[in-house]
């Protein structure tokens, strides 16, 4: 069994506390706990200049909190974090070919936020050690134990691999930061201050994206170049929404309740609705994901049940 571990704590202590209270001002997850949520899944097209979106199907479809989808290279099957009823965060693998859902990790921590490595071998984490500590590990996907991949650096929050020895970091805080570590030698540079959860690479560019939550009024989605560390805005985000998605064609996604737009930067002088979900009952739209490939769209809403 399991130590006894409150995952329903651990949580409060991640990103529902820096994410969901910002975006709603809602009562603290100490008294609420984890959103119920799911993962539903569409086919993505571009055509015309607009994107379409096929049916969406729920991929979990059950009652808890299921979050933070990420494909894997070949987009045949993608990462997601579940809690179910040992209220323990662990991930799962849901593969596209014969909607089978595999168990990836069964641990006495937490862990959160899985990103396949750039190597294909392994997938990293944030893991919510006994002392509650909030570090970045990673586990092979052929098994065996996992491995600590930042000794020093915490509280980690998210993180984007750049490359297969530099991390982009959000790393809790007062203010949260944006940081650019280099996993060898831990050494880190302080980028910017009070950004949002989503850190994102750039398709066709040496560079990733972030938001900067300027004000509570305005937050700006922007671009920092990975050799110079320029920093640019690209967009204003919607109102109250942080999560976004770059896809293949290198134009932003984002959503807002139940709908969903599109932004290129080459063009675009504002966000374009190009699908509203709600009257197929998906709303409360946050996290996003695009396959490598552009032909799928991942997205967590609310849990209608």
């Amino acid at each position: 069994m399991r130590k006894a571990v409150s995952g329903f704590a651990l949580f409060s202590s991640f990103a529902w506390l820096i994410a969901a209270l910002v975006q709603s001002g809602a009562q603290s997850p100490a008294q609420s706990g984890p959103p119920g949520t799911d993962i539903y899944v569409a086919n993505l097209a571009y055509r015309s200049g607009r994107y379409v979106v096929g049916k969406f199907a729920n991929i979990t479809k059950r009652p808890g909190y299921d979050n933070q989808p990420s494909f894997l290279a070949d987009g045949q099957s993608l990462l997601y974090t579940s809690i179910r009823d040992d209220k323990q965060a662990d991930i799962y693998r849901y593969a596209f070919k014969d909607g089978s859902t595999t168990q990836l990790t069964a641990t006495p921590e937490s862990e959160y936020s899985p990103t396949p490595t750039l190597d294909g071998k392994s997938f990293s984490v944030i893991r919510v050690e006994a002392d509650s500590s909030q570090r970045l590990w990673k586990f092979p996907f052929g098994g065996g134990e996992p491995a600590l991949v930042l000794k020093s650096v915490k509280p980690v929050g998210y993180h984007l691999w750049i490359d297969e020895r530099t991390l982009a970091l959000f790393i809790l805080g007062k203010p949260n930061t944006l940081q650019i570590v280099d996993a060898p030698s831990e050494h880190a540079e302080t980028i910017a201050e009070n950004i949002g959860r989503s850190l994102l690479r750039i398709p066709g560019r040496q560079a990733i994206s972030f938001v900067h939550k300027v004000s509570a009024g305005e937050w700006v989605i922007k671009a920092l170049e990975i050799k110079s560390h320029k920093i640019a805005p690209v967009v204003k985000t919607l109102a109250g929404s942080e999560d976004c998605a770059w896809t293949s064609e290198g134009q932003l996604i984002m959503a807002r309740e139940g709908k969903l737009y599109q932004y290129d930067p080459a063009k675009d002088k504002d966000w374009r609705e190009f699908a509203d979900l709600s009257s197929e009952g998906v709303t409360g739209i946050t996290r996003l994901a695009v396959s490598p490939q552009g032909n799928r769209l991942a997205l967590v809403a609310a849990d209608a049940r």
